[in-house]
């Protein structure tokens, strides 16, 4: 071995000593309310299965049977051998669902952000995006030659002001996320789109927290404010309340044609398994004929959230699942990720660089699967570690 990769030791040691180093926790169990992790049982509060679909049986039983139809794996880009007809029904069936005219799969909603940013935004062009969106919109804006414009986090004036500055530009690209992963506020889509109108600006909405969780049969953020047809560019993920793998675009015909030819991390990438997109089919038919997963995700939602409220707890602004317990420092994030953990529920602490140095959190999320025993318990941990730690 070469001294050449030696600062890599000096790099993991100030972030050790910055209390920004992670390490990866390891599951023995399948994902659900209660795991085993790191060799012990605990509640777990931080997955983003948030229907309970991960590791649903219909689920299970889809992917066995598409396995036994088509095999295990793709084996080649769809460009060229990868594309199945499993492949085209899953894309049919989200288009139906977002209620659009088409809509494309990526592997990971990351290929999704990145490639379709990159495809449409060229040089003589403007991006106009929200401070606190999701790293994969910003690695997709840093992936064009495009004017940047970063307004205010939910500010409307902010954005009604880049609108104004960008007037000149060929076209304008409004991009936000439409639930914020680290605070679980809500974007306001329905103002955002009033002034894309306004100003001739297209729209492009992450909605990966809201697909299964918001709208009528989990339908998302479009549909949780009555937008359809107004919104270009939908994009969401397969990976949460789906509890599968992926990421799509939804919008207009045309877009899915020109991104099979133009986006990048699209063109490049190995189509799924099969076994994959059939479980996710399936995930799509079961968020529309059993709402009451739906039902008790909110229900568990308003109960956790009112319990932490009452007390004392700093939950910020959210208005969905994701429940963040703010901490400030690094430090006391991570210590109370620990005390957390120590009496048996795992929350991982969200830090620099995901939130700001000073706001750094325990990011809960409650999922379907929570009964009202696990929450319960769930809430005396807290109260007790809250306390002892002088939180509240």
């Amino acid at each position: 071995m070469t001294a050449r990769m030696d600062f890599l030791k000096e790099n993991i040691r100030e972030l050790k000593e910055q209390n920004l180093f992670i390490e990866l926790p390891v599951l023995s169990t399948e994902q659900k309310n209660r795991v085993i992790l790191n060799g012990k049982e605990v509640l777990m509060m931080c997955s983003n299965n948030y229907l309970g679909f991960a590791n649903h049986p219909r689920l299970r039983e889809a992917a066995k049977a598409a396995i036994d139809c088509w095999g295990y794996g793709a084996g080649a880009v769809r460009q060229i051998a990868g594309t199945m007809e499993v492949h085209i029904r899953l894309e049919e069936m989200l288009a139906e669902y977002k209620r659009t005219e088409a809509s494309l799969v990526f592997v990971a909603g990351i290929a999704a952000n990145r490639g379709t940013i990159q495809a449409l935004m060229g040089e003589e062009d403007a991006i106009i995006s929200d401070e606190l969106n999701h790293g994969s919109i910003i690695d997709g804006v840093r992936l064009t030659k495009s004017k940047r414009m970063v307004y205010p986090h939910l500010d409307m004036d902010g954005l009604k002001k880049a609108l104004l500055e960008t007037k000149d530009t060929r076209r304008r690209l409004i991009v936000t996320d439409g639930v914020f992963s680290m605070d679980g506020d809500i974007a306001p889509l329905d103002r955002i789109v009033e002034l894309a109108e306004e100003h001739d600006a297209m729209v492009m909405v992450d909605d990966a927290h809201g697909d299964g969780v918001l709208g009528k049969d989990g339908r998302g953020i479009v549909d949780h404010f009555g937008l359809e047809g107004r919104v270009d560019i939908d994009m969401g993920t397969l990976s949460k309340a789906f509890g599968s793998l992926g990421g799509y675009i939804a919008g207009r015909r045309e877009l899915r044609e020109y991104l099979i030819n133009a986006a990048r991390s699209f063109i490049f990438t190995t189509a799924h398994p099969p076994c994959v997109t059939a479980a996710t089919m399936e995930a799509l038919r079961m968020v529309q004929d059993e709402p009451e997963h739906l039902r008790r995700l909110w229900d568990n939602t308003r109960y956790f959230k009112k319990a932490m409220i009452d007390m004392g707890f700093d939950i910020g602004r959210s208005q969905t699942p994701i429940t963040p317990v703010m901490a400030g420092e690094s430090g006391t994030a991570m210590q109370l990720s620990r005390e957390l953990f120590n009496e048996g529920l795992f929350a991982k602490p969200i830090v620099f660089p995901l939130v700001a140095k000073d706001k750094a959190r325990i990011r809960i999320i409650v999922i379907a699967q929570h009964t009202r025993e696990d929450l319960d318990e769930a809430i005396a941990i807290f109260e007790r570690v809250g306390n002892r730690m002088k939180l509240i």
